[in-house]
């Protein structure tokens, strides 16, 4: 259901894969700004905070690549 409302919007799988490589990119990013401004442990959180989106948005990708597969091959017939 969130899938196929997300999808309706215009969401493409390719758009949730493309965030996902932007959260890992934004990690490395913001750890290393943090890193240069506070603390080690501060710097690391931010990186693992940031970083941790990235799993969501594969899944995100990956489910609706399911659902556009299965769109397609609905339409078909």
């Amino acid at each position: 259901m969130i899938v196929k409302k997300l999808h309706d919007a215009g969401l493409q799988s390719e758009h949730a894969y493309a965030a996902a490589f932007g959260s890992i990119g934004l990690s490395l990013v913001s750890w290393l700004a943090s890193n240069k401004q506070e603390n080690l442990e501060r710097a690391d959180r931010w990186g693992i905070f940031v970083g941790e989106w990235a799993p969501t948005f594969f899944a995100l990708g990956l489910a609706l690549a399911n659902y556009e597969r299965s769109d397609v091959a609905a339409a078909d017939h």
